[in-house]
């Protein structure tokens, strides 16, 4: 067999891990075309400052409608030069024209016809632009009877389209896990999904459900769950080559949050769903890893709980023996996913990784202190921060360092236990996080990511709904790490 038959013979037997479609049956494919047909409308992508410029040798009918519209040309506006049978152009106007969330408003602005962009876009715009596009393109409706149209995006030519798909689609899968109620996504959803997910990449996958958490020596799991008539569970995926360098990803997935015993008010448990963010997020960026078949080693572990009221739930000042051997004393049962995750964390934190990650939706400080948006960042090691501050810079994927401050360790004390699962009212965020490298240690090049999960209000490309708030910045981390930046 010839080199070039033997090439295509191993490509036509490559497994495909693209099109993973999201749980609502969205896929992030079709809000593009791959064929340019004839009678696709051009879109014209000008840059803020050279608009003037653009203007003078813009076609005359556009040229004409920009001037009578009164057209302002800031960044991010776009419009449309309307014709008989629908419209004739668009133009959008960008500021920084790699930045995704730019482009973000047109599948919702444009009328839902299908748009060509100039064929000699550079790149990065082109990357930005169908990033752009595709996640403006999202909606939840999985419980909509009548389902809405989008305009779409023919492929630029310079676009890289696996890596885009496998980003789109993250997003759509975290989207959707998040924001779909806890009544159809509890722990045993949630491990499906995670199986699904596991299965579509040839990942291979396991889970411990129930009482076998005892057995299997994850007491601080089952204790948070037990109470739930949904047994929790552990949920461990793992992929690549032994021979790769070990990263971990672990998440929070608390399916529904009543705070347990210590019960919270209605306004606080009303968007409770969302306490499994953070396990979204990280099997999000599991796709992405696995799409891109990046050389690593990868284990994924999300305890998965419903942290509920009922006879057997866990009490304030419970003290629980963990993983670690370590003994707890339950400050709150509304601050349950530190217990589960220092579980995760400690097993995580064994096979000593390159690189171990934890998400997590953990506390309203970080809230308080960033707001909804900006996820609070803990680190270990400054450079391994550094490095996801430039990779949060680059992707326009805002995160925040918060300081594991020493002093603070003094509020974990306990009189009855080796530590408090709290400290007081202060300092919410940094405790917590303390408490977590409790079952990590120093040596490990470990971040922890307190995020909201959640977009409170909605902007071009994040509508109001579940979002894997770093995602991109973190897959920048992943990406330097292995390029040995």
């Amino acid at each position: 067999m010839s080199a070039r038959k033997k090439r295509r013979a191993q490509a036509a037997t490559k497994k495909d891990t693209s099109g993973l479609v999201s749980q609502g049956g969205l896929s992030a494919a079709a809000a593009f075309a791959k064929v340019r047909p004839e009678d696709a409308t051009p879109l014209f992508v000008v840059l803020e400052k050279d608009y003037r410029t653009w203007l003078e040798s813009a076609p005359a009918p556009l040229r004409a409608w920009l001037v009578g519209l009164d057209f302002k040309p800031n960044a991010g506006a776009s419009a449309v030069l309307p014709g008989e049978d629908g419209p004739e152009a668009a133009v959008v106007v960008v500021s920084t024209p790699t930045n995704p969330w730019e482009f973000a408003s047109l599948p919702k602005v444009l009328p839902a016809r299908l748009y060509d962009a100039e064929p000699d876009l550079d790149a990065d715009v082109a990357h930005a632009l169908c990033l752009g596009w595709a996640l403006g393109s999202y909606r939840f409706e999985r419980y909509k009877t009548k389902k809405s149209s989008r305009a779409r995006l023919v492929w630029p030519e310079a676009a890289d389209r696996t890596r885009l798909l496998a980003i789109a689609e993250a997003f759509y899968f975290a989207r959707d896990l998040i924001t779909t109620p806890a009544s159809d996504m509890g722990p045993e959803e949630l491990a499906s999904e995670a199986k699904r997910l596991a299965k579509h990449h040839g990942a291979r996958y396991a889970v411990t459900v129930g009482d076998a958490l005892l057995d299997h020596d994850y007491p601080m799991v089952h204790a948070v769950g037990r109470a739930s008539t949904r047994a929790p569970r552990l949920i461990d995926i793992s992929w690549g080559k032994a021979s790769h360098r070990l990263i971990t990803l672990v998440g929070k997935g608390v399916c529904f949050d009543t705070g347990g015993l210590d019960l919270k008010p209605a306004q606080y448990m009303l968007l409770m769903k969302k306490d499994m963010g953070g396990a979204a997020l990280v099997l999000a960026l599991a796709h992405i890893v696995m799409s891109l078949r990046l050389p690593i080693r990868l284990r994924v572990l999300v305890p998965a709980v419903e942290n509920s009221v009922s006879g057997n739930a866990l009490r304030p000042l419970d003290v629980l023996v963990s993983r670690a051997k370590k003994t707890v004393e339950v400050g709150d049962t509304d601050a349950e996913g530190r217990l589960i995750l220092a579980d995760a964390l400690f097993e995580a934190a064994e096979q000593k990784p390159s690189l171990l990650l934890c998400a997590a939706t953990l506390t309203g400080a970080a809230r308080v202190a960033l707001g909804t948006s900006v996820p609070a960042v803990f680190a270990n090691h400054t450079p391994t921060w550094e490095a996801l501050e430039r990779a949060s810079l680059a992707a326009f994927d805002p995160v925040w360092r918060l300081p594991l401050y020493e002093p603070y360790k003094k509020k974990l004390e306990s009189k009855v236990a080796d530590l408090s699962s709290t400290g007081d009212q202060y300092g919410g965020a940094i405790t917590a996080a303390l408490f977590l490298r409790e079952f990590v240690g120093r040596a490990v090049d470990w971040v922890h990511v307190d995020t909201m999960g959640y977009n409170i209000d909605a902007a071009p490309g994040r509508p109001v709904g579940g979002e894997a708030q770093g995602l991109l910045a973190l897959l920048g981390l992943i990406e330097a790490r292995i390029a040995g930046v």
